[in-house]
């Protein structure tokens, strides 16, 4: 289910973006010649490839190589589907006898080009989406070359090397133009949709996207289907534009081409890639110009070969110094004009209210039986053994580099366990994934804080909502994430991109994405870290807050043992990876283990707790 956001943003973008493009090009078909004509249709059909290129790329952050392979094969599907009988005949006289006989209308090949060529890009989808950065975009790389070779070696369909020939030419501008709409308007809804936006908080930081129960692999699948799809109606309009066109056509030429249409205006903006299409297509039409012939009045100059990938390289390189997000950056072109969640009122409240939460089941526990990770020889955690209540507090603490962090790891999903298992009410969850141990209302924050940094706070917390199942209204959606940002003292910052807040703010931002998932157990790494003794006592009131008032069980790591011995109900202190106590916290606070795993043998003799240093955790 993709799921709809902000429905009303994506529409006024979309005519934004396709007015001004509709008024230049239906000018151009009345009043441009021949030859210019068919420069504007040719943007208009590569605006289509680019916004294939942009859907998989711009929201999953994975550069895609591969999309020109897409279109290649529709083209050729199309064309071997709408070539006139006799013609087949001459070129492809080794056809099967029922497809050298069949002549279809463009429009009905189109649709079964694009249908086959989805389905074909599913299925190798499903690989290239468990893959991620380097290794997926390498992928694509190889992806396109296994398909040109492919379509030059399928001689007798496709004509190998040579030019395919007789292919109808039906698309002329104001065809080409409604294909423009169609797709502009599904780029931006898919990706303001709240799979899109699940789909772009995994491309920020795909740990944190897996834990508010972001499917990343499943995401990265639908949205590269959705950009193949795309591909190939790109791939049908170009086939049926040229009428004669070769495999090279839709090889490295044309990907580097709509590449650098991505760099130069945005690779994670829609706005961007229409943008970059318009830019870039100007630049190739003097620089070919220029190419055939250098002259002026005064200066003559013989033609000058590679000018073009030249000028496309160097465009590309002063983009990546002056402006490495490309024109557009992460926005659209309505949130550059003044942000369109405030033209449909849609923007916070100068009071928002908290919303009285839903006390959880206090039946149940997460336990912790026998856990062990190791990496390679070393054993960060174990034979670990603890557990956790709804409405209790649980300090984690330890040493530097005792594996408390790791702890949390294997707890969520995150690590693997080597040995022992994790049960949750009653539940083992030992080799359950991530994204699903979070569905099951297990949150989670990091001790790095790892947000989704050009998303805005809100759909920081939208996502979250999403991720856990949740299908509202888009007014619904956003007054549900204002309310749990007010409860953590966020709510002023909604509209704001979440890596320009402060640390403070950052890190109860976290929190808040955190409850999104209304968890029956939060697991929290050293919120502490980076406060000072003001900000430490604000949100041990935040902590305990969320316990009196929803009963969840809260796993607290922190270095902060005046916080952890105030805020506690129970204290586990791992050293070396290995539980060494439990209890109470002025038990172990007395603990001669304890003071030992901390002080060493030596000072231990002259301090009576870890914690005598009246503040934060010795080093």
């Amino acid at each position: 289910m993709i799921g709809r956001l902000f429905a009303p943003g994506a529409l006024v973008g979309s005519a934004l973006l396709f007015v001004p493009i509709a008024i230049f090009s239906l000018i151009a078909w009345q009043t441009f010649g021949r030859a210019p004509q068919g420069t504007v249709t040719h943007y208009l059909i590569l605006t289509v490839a680019v916004l294939a290129f942009s859907t998989f790329t711009g929201n999953s952050g994975i550069l895609s190589f591969g999309h020109a392979a897409f279109m290649g094969l529709a083209a050729h599907i199309t064309g071997v589907l709408t070539m006139p009988v006799a013609q087949k005949g001459v070129f492809l006289d080794k056809l099967p006898s029922w497809l050298a006989t069949t002549e279809m209308h463009f429009l009905a090949a189109g649709l079964i080009a694009v249908v086959l060529v989805t389905l074909i890009g599913f299925l190798v989808g499903i690989p290239i989406s468990r893959l991620g950065g380097p290794s997926a975009a390498i992928a694509t790389l190889g992806l396109l070359i296994i398909v040109y070779g492919v379509i030059v070696g399928a001689r007798d369909f496709t004509r190998g090397s040579q030019a395919l020939i007789g292919v109808p030419k039906t698309i002329d501008i104001p065809t080409a133009l409604i294909f423009v709409g169609i797709t502009i308007v599904v780029a931006r809804l898919f990706r303001d949709s709240l799979s899109g936006l699940e789909m772009r908080a995994a491309r920020e930081d795909e740990p944190a996207a897996r834990a508010i129960g972001i499917n990343a692999p499943g995401r990265r699948l639908l949205t590269w289907t959705v950009s193949v799809a795309i591909a190939a109606v790109a791939g049908v309009l170009l086939a049926h534009f040229l009428g004669v066109y070769s495999p090279k056509e839709f090889y490295f030429q044309i990907t580097f081409a709509i590449l650098v249409m991505m760099i130069v205006g945005g690779m994670s903006s829609v706005s961007g890639a229409v943008v970059g299409a318009i830019v870039v297509t100007i630049l190739i039409e003097v620089l070919r110009k220029s190419e055939e012939h250098i002259n002026a009045a005064w200066f003559e100059e013989p033609t000058v070969f590679g000018l073009t990938d030249i000028g496309l390289s160097l465009a590309i390189l002063g983009v990546l110094f002056w402006r490495r997000d490309g024109l557009f950056g992460y926005w659209e072109i309505e949130e550059l004009a003044g942000g369109w969640r405030r033209w449909f009122g849609l923007k916070k409240a100068d009071n928002v209210a908290v919303e009285s939460p839903v006390r959880i089941d206090q039946n149940g526990s997460l336990d912790v039986s026998g856990v062990s990770k190791l990496f390679g020889g070393l054993r960060a955690v174990d034979t670990a053994t603890m557990s956790l209540r709804p409405g209790e507090i649980v300090g984690l603490i330890g040493p530097n580099g005792s594996g408390k962090t790791t702890m949390l790891g294997c707890i969520s999903g995150t690590l693997d366990v080597t040995e022992g298992a994790v049960g949750l009410d009653g539940a083992d969850i030992t080799q359950t994934p991530a994204h699903m141990i979070a569905r099951r209302r297990v949150g989670r924050t990091f001790q790095n804080i790892r947000l989704f940094t050009h998303l805005t706070c809100i759909d920081n917390v939208i996502a979250a909502l999403a991720a856990s199942g949740t299908r509202l209204a888009t007014a619904e959606m956003q007054r549900r994430a204002q309310s749990l940002m007010a409860e953590l003292g966020v709510a002023e910052y909604a509209e704001r991109r979440a890596g320009t807040l402060a640390y403070g703010l950052q890190r109860r931002l976290e929190i808040a994405r955190a409850l999104a998932l209304e968890p029956r157990y939060l697991l929290l790494d050293e919120p502490a870290a980076g406060m000072n003794e003001t900000e430490s006592d604000d949100l041990l009131g935040i902590l305990a807050g969320l316990r009196d008032s929803r009963g969840l069980g809260l796993l607290v790591v922190d270095h902060d043992l005046r916080l952890i011995m105030r805020l506690c109900d129970r204290v586990v202190v791992l050293n070396k990876g290995q539980v060494i106590a439990e209890g109470a916290p002025e038990e172990v606070q007395a603990n001669p283990d304890v003071i030992e795993a901390y002080l060493g043998k030596r000072r231990a003799a002259t301090k009576t707790a870890p914690h005598s240093t009246q503040g934060r955790e010795e080093p």
